[in-house]
């Protein structure tokens, strides 16, 4: 019967995952934290892990991304368990490597469903391994991980579908007077240009934009759409997020999207290593302000689409690239610290000029929120 490793710092949770395996006939162990587990998984070889997300001395990101350095263990499949809050960093942990995910608290049914898939899959990588007929094996594994990724998209959409205003929804423009507007972009995009090919660099910048458009619509993104190679998102009050206001979710959001960064860069050093490639950053800027999100008509697929527009979305921009040359990663207007009324950790503060206005913007560099 198959080996499984149970990762949680909780010893209540980990006994009812360990009890509801063993239930099923599987040999389970269990291990308290990340750096245990990992010591458990080289020692036995394990068929399958089911690990924590949030843990003391080494969490489930790092674990796995652990794991998968290690050859004699790569290839065993992870399964990891988040809470709500954490689901921002969803891919962020398939970024690290993981297999699928299940979210607390937990539901058996989809534990032990997931755990059969997984371990099916490993018996199939195992068997192409000892039988040589891998092609055939990759494709239907291939099938399956995009099943998992579509099964993956459709929990996510499921939960956010009564916040998600739909496009036939608008059918007029919508003005706000008071909005929090956020563009992110990659910092390095041409140095990793002339570095990667066009089918390494597509597979960096999906990694990021997967990450970054979930951690969008987790904090209540109401309007999200790609300028260039950069995504802006509006935030917006609305009666299911009156009690946290539009400025604060934003800066949250920006805050995510850093940490998905420093995933994509820990990625770039494991698919890449022994390239020099610059680092993968990405530099944020919020502004708050009105806003308009008016209607356009699609002419190709008659669709309407929809495009905020105002001052404070082209200023939004314009601080971006002036935070970028600054060497900040996240920039605030002063009308974002109004917004958010000091519940902010700030560091550097500046006066930048911004191109073609005439009068200058007071910004300051976001470090966090305050505890």
């Amino acid at each position: 019967m198959a080996l499984i490793v149970v990762i949680d710092d909780d010893e209540a949770i980990r006994t009812l995952i360990a009890a509801a395996l063993r239930f099923e006939g599987y040999e389970v162990m269990e291990a308290q934290d990340g750096a245990e587990g990992l010591t458990v998984v080289r020692d036995h070889r394990p068929d399958l892990v089911v690990s924590d997300v949030n843990m003391p001395v080494m969490d489930g990101f790092a674990m796995c991304q652990a794991l998968r350095s290690e050859p004699a263990i790569q290839a065993t499949p992870v399964i990891l368990l988040t809470s709500l809050q954490e689901r921002a960093y969803v891919r962020a942990g398939m970024t690290s490597g993981a297999d699928d995910y299940l979210t607390k608290p937990i539901d058996f049914d989809d534990l032990l469903a997931a755990t059969a898939t997984q371990l099916n899959k490993h018996l199939m990588r195992q068997s192409a391994q000892d039988n040589a007929v891998g092609s055939a094996i990759d494709e239907a594994l291939q099938a399956q991980e995009k099943k998992l990724s579509h099964l993956y998209e459709k929990r996510l959409l499921a939960e956010l579908a009564d916040k998600w205003p739909t496009a036939q929804a608008l059918v007029t423009d919508q003005k706000f007077s008071s909005a929090s507007v956020l563009f992110v972009d990659v910092v390095n995009f041409p140095m990793l240009s002339e570095k990667l090919s066009s089918t390494e660099l597509s597979e960096v910048v999906r990694q990021f934009y997967k990450n970054a458009g979930d951690t969008l619509y987790l904090f209540g993104a109401f309007d999200m759409q790609f300028v260039g190679e950069g995504l802006l998102a509006v935030f917006v009050d609305s009666t299911d997020t009156d009690t946290v206001n539009h400025g604060l979710r934003a800066v949250r959001a920006a805050l995510g999207l850093i940490d998905s960064a420093q995933r994509v860069q820990v990625f770039l050093q494991s698919h890449f290593a022994g390239r020099a490639l610059p680092r993968f950053e990405v530099c944020v800027a919020l502004n708050s302000g009105a806003v308009t999100l008016t209607r356009l008509e699609d002419p190709l697929w008659g669709k309407p689409q929809t495009l905020p527009v105002g001052d404070s979305v082209s200023t939004t921009l314009l601080l971006q690239k002036q935070a970028t040359q600054a060497g900040w990663k996240i920039a605030a207007s002063a009308s974002m610290l109004r917004e958010v009324a000091g519940a902010l950790k700030t560091g550097r503060r500046k006066r930048f000029s911004l191109a073609g206005r005439s009068s200058a913007m007071d910004a300051a560099e976001v470090l966090g929120i305050s505890s």
